[in-house]
């Protein structure tokens, strides 16, 4: 089969790889329809080298239909359509019956310290195959896959996979209260639905930051009040209290992680420790590891007193300084983590009809054959040619 392909930074290449096998009896087989490029992909695509060998085949937003199924599988059958979370959950360990697939303990990657295994990501998370590819193996046939209906396009399901549940649950860990006020720092995929999905859920108020012109008018037009980070830059959490009587939104969605802008000297340690071999890059990375904190620390000055910082962007240093003076005296919660994806999906398949009420059968601002992957990254990490979500067609 044809797949996606880390060989190094900012080198993937779609290749010929041996197909995947049934190796357990409740594994699946998919052929895989639409499979998208996400914002973590391009962590690994610039930092997380250390952590990947050349072959590991990416992506972890996959649909498609069942083409094989093991002896034991009951509740799928060829022929089935369905969505693979990003998680890969068992969904009946305690973890997962609390509903944190995203910790699920038959797939923690305790070697590493990690929670559940990941689809297409690094050794950190279990290294296993992802689905930019033609053909996906998915373990726990019986209660991993997301079944959904024929007849809609794909567009209107493939989000189920990391996109939806992940801005569903970073506004439920914002608790912006109903005609309350949020901002969202960054609008590529997730911070976009984030905003949508907070308009959904009552906020009266929401905000939304980025420095991209086409994403910034993309969000416009979904009603969203939009700040322009070229423009305020150290004086955004101002430009947020002059529209909320000087106090800051009721909550903060930090949906940008740990590649943020505006961090020269993280920047430069990162990009420097991924070329480093890997022998010294991993444990560099684990000890004294920083992340580019200018989206956190904004987040932290422009949320009011008493209000919520929701992190959905993914971090991975192990020293990234926090202003906890600051956060303690303004009596900040906080919450995080990768989103626990079966925990939303009830929640959220009411809105997937045909009325579009979170324009998710618009959403893909690119639909691109597979071959032509490895220029979409780069296209993406340049953030060019308007290009917020990418769907791949294998």
């Amino acid at each position: 089969m044809r797949a996606l392909t880390w060989q190094g930074k900012r080198d993937v290449r779609v290749d010929e790889v041996p197909d995947p096998r049934i190796e357990k009896p409740d594994d699946v087989i998919v052929q895989v329809t639409s499979t998208g490029i996400c914002g973590s992909d391009l962590h690994l695509y610039e930092v997380f080298g250390p952590y990947l060998d050349a072959g590991d085949i990416l992506g972890h937003e996959a649909m498609g239909v069942v083409a094989e199924t093991g002896p034991d599988v009951t509740e799928v059958a060829v022929g089935d359509r369905v969505v693979i979370p990003f998680n890969v959950s068992c969904n009946t360990c305690w973890m997962c019956q609390q509903g944190l697939q995203s910790q699920c303990e038959t797939t923690q990657v305790k070697s590493m310290g990690s929670g559940a295994s990941l689809f297409g990501f690094t050794k950190l998370y279990g290294q296993v195959p992802g689905g930019q590819a033609e053909l996906l193996r998915v373990p726990f046939g019986n209660t991993l896959p997301i079944k959904v209906p024929h007849g809609p396009p794909d567009d209107r399901f493939v989000y189920l996979s990391d996109v939806l549940p992940t801005a569903w649950q970073g506004v439920e860990y914002a608790d912006i209260p109903r005609g309350g006020s949020v901002a969202v720092f960054g609008l590529g995929p997730i911070g976009d639905m984030a905003t949508r999905i907070a308009r959904l859920r009552g906020a009266e108020l929401v905000i939304g930051v980025d420095l991209v012109d086409a994403r910034l008018a993309r969000a416009r037009r979904n009603g969203v009040t939009t700040l322009d980070l070229r423009e305020h830059g150290k004086d955004l959490g101002d430009a947020i209290r002059d529209l909320t009587d000087g106090r800051g939104t009721d909550a903060v969605i930090d949906a940008v992680g740990l590649e943020a802008h505006g961090s020269p000297v993280a920047t430069a340690a990162q990009r420097a420790t991924a070329l480093l071999p890997d022998k010294l890059a991993r444990p560099l990375m684990e000890k004294a590891g920083i992340d580019c904190l200018t989206a956190l620390h904004a987040g932290i000055d422009a949320v009011r007193r008493g209000g919520t910082l929701s992190i959905s962007g993914v971090y991975g240093g192990a020293a990234s300084p926090m202003p906890l003076l600051t956060m303690f005296d303004k009596q900040i919660q906080v919450r995080m983590g990768q989103a626990n994806v079966w925990r939303w999906v009830d929640d959220i398949r009411p809105h997937l009809t045909d009325d579009d009420p979170l324009g998710v059968d618009s959403f893909a601002t690119h639909h691109l054959p597979l071959k032509d992957a490895p220029s979409a990254y780069a296209t993406f990490q340049a953030k060019e040619d308007g290009m917020v979500k990418t769907l791949l067609r294998p």
